[in-house]
């Protein structure tokens, strides 16, 4: 017959899972009403680009495709990336809000460990949550980079991820192939919403 500490060990576990259980379950009615993409199970840990060159990949990058979030609500979407010291480069996001006006922030991604240089964690200014993952899975520098980012929230998963172009534009063919590199790794390409890039919709960006 178990000793009274056993059955009390066991009633905390059982507690605390099922704390977790709930927490899990809050988290999930959150950011599901905010649009995030939420999954069962733990984050993948996908193979990232060989050999990254934090060197060529900066300068202006335009957003293709992406999962759902958030913290984006416009159009026009577009990443420039500056050197800013060894392993950091500075980050300004810039997209087109419904209303006309150019909506920006400014930011810094920093490499976690030299060793693996295309896993980053991206943090903004005047945003107290934590650095988020930033991980270039593949890129050829002067076309196309995808971009993929997982955290773990207890039973599930938040996964975020870009296509993005040096151009307003990408051809399907790529598209496709980097559809297929994210479904290899369990991401829904079917819940990919396109980015409107086109040039006259998207004329305040350059003004």
């Amino acid at each position: 017959m178990p000793s009274t500490q056993v059955v009390a060990d066991h009633i905390q576990v059982v507690d605390k899972m099922k704390a977790m259980q709930v927490i899990s379950l809050t988290l999930l009615f959150v950011l599901a009403a905010s649009a995030q993409v939420l999954k069962f199970g733990k984050c993948p840990k996908p193979a990232v680009q060989a050999n990254f060159d934090v060197t060529r990949y900066v300068g202006k990058w335009y957003e293709i495709q992406k999962l759902p979030t958030a913290f984006q609500k416009g159009e026009c979407g577009t990443a420039t990336y500056s050197p800013k010291s060894p392993g950091v480069i500075g980050v300004l996001n810039r997209e087109l809000l419904n209303n006309g006006t150019v909506s920006s922030i400014v930011g810094s991604a920093k490499v976690k460990n030299p060793a693996e240089p295309a896993k980053l964690e991206v943090s903004f200014t005047g945003i107290p949550s934590p650095p988020g993952p930033y991980w270039v899975l593949s890129t050829d520098y002067e076309g196309h980079s995808l971009v993929y980012g997982c955290t773990d929230f207890g039973l599930f998963r938040m996964e975020l991820t870009w296509i993005l172009s040096r151009e307003p534009t990408l051809s399907e063919e790529t598209i496709e192939e980097l559809h297929s590199l994210l479904s290899s790794i369990g991401v829904s390409v079917e819940k990919m919403v396109p980015t409107n890039q086109d040039v006259d919709y998207c004329s305040p960006m350059n003004q």
